[in-house]
């Protein structure tokens, strides 16, 4: 029973932490793409803006919410929870700092198989909402997000087999583990410079999976009124950009412990709480350079953006595989 408690605490805390990021990232985001754009950003709700989220979530709360008479009602509500739902669960294998009290299930030996699994789930409820809301906008959005998805999974799960290969293991925590400076000179034991390759393609496949510009075709206004969210309002619509925003936070953890070592750092086996500390830099960093790519890169027209996923960055993949496999079976240092 205390382990069962410890674990429901752990989850609590986790998705408190969560949701109140996803409520302060947003606030983020429109402060700094309005100082790339030199405005000034949200300002007037509480000091520096900082209440702005709380003033969002009461306007959302006190909205009317309208259901079009010829939708799928059952589906049409189940569809913004199973793109929420995912996205936090995405963090249950992830671990924010050494030792037991900053992990979850990060020692499952398939934490790389759950991560997969969870994400090839969430396209379920894009795809849902798109069809239950009976508009050809909406379907097509749902359409444009499956195809998308999947296309860009295929780069990012290849991504991940590249480090399960270096790692020698499906576990999160060995995966840091592998990363340690112990292992192999320590910063450069990072595999961010030990698989630049799976890095770049994982970072560009992680933009794709959680729909950020350049990769926003699902919710193109000028073609699609927004997609397959254009009859949802109120609480529902804002599920769809909770999940958004939790899923940015979470592929930003995942970058973090595949390629910048997780919560390694200095002086963390004398301090295990700088673990974290050095996790949520990690974290933090992945989602500002998310956003300056928004505020930077045009949109990708539709077949280009098929073609970036099939013809580039899948060939791209398989043959740093097979260089992978081949540099630790012959021994390669920093491969081994």
């Amino acid at each position: 029973m205390p382990v069962i408690l410890e674990l429901i605490l752990k989850s609590l805390v986790l998705i408190f932490v969560l949701l109140t990021g996803f409520a302060y990232m947003s606030l983020v985001e429109r402060k700094v793409l309005a100082r790339l754009q030199a405005r000034y950003g949200p300002n007037r709700a509480g000091p520096f803006g900082l209440l702005q989220p709380l003033a969002d979530g009461l306007k959302l709360i006190v909205k009317e919410s309208i259901t079009p008479k010829s939708v799928d009602v059952p589906i049409y509500f189940l569809a913004p929870v199973l793109v929420v739902i995912p996205a936090l669960i995405l963090f249950a294998v992830i671990p924010v700092g050494p030792g037991d009290l900053f992990q979850l299930a990060s020692k499952v030996n398939v934490g790389v198989l759950y991560v997969l699994g969870v994400m090839g789930v969430a396209v379920y409820g894009i795809v849902l909402a798109g069809w239950s809301s009976n508009n050809k906008y909406a379907s097509l959005g749902g359409l444009r997000a499956s195809a998308q998805l999947i296309s860009y999974e295929l780069g990012m799960g290849l991504a991940m087999v590249t480090v399960v290969l270096m790692a020698g293991s499906m576990s999160m925590a060995d995966i840091v583990a592998a990363q340690l400076p112990t292992q192999f000179g320590g910063v450069l034991g990072w595999f961010i410079f030990r698989q630049p390759v799976a890095a770049v393609v994982f970072a560009i496949t992680a933009l794709a999976e959680t729909m950020r510009s350049p990769f926003d075709l699902v919710e193109a206004e000028q073609e699609l009124t927004a997609g397959y969210m254009t009859e949802y309002s109120g609480m529902k619509f804002a599920l769809f950009f909770m999940g958004e925003y939790v899923k940015m936070i979470a592929v930003s953890g995942l970058f973090a412990t595949f390629f910048l070592g997780g919560w390694s750092g200095p002086f963390v086996s004398e301090v295990p709480l700088l673990g974290l500390v050095y996790f949520t830099i990690k974290v933090i960093a992945c989602l500002l350079l998310m956003i300056l790519v928004r505020a930077t890169l045009p949109r990708v027209r539709y077949d280009k953006l098929m073609a970036i996923g099939w013809k580039t960055l899948m060939p791209v993949m398989l043959a740093n595989v097979v260089i992978t496999a081949v540099l630790i079976v012959i021994g390669v240092p920093g491969y081994k």
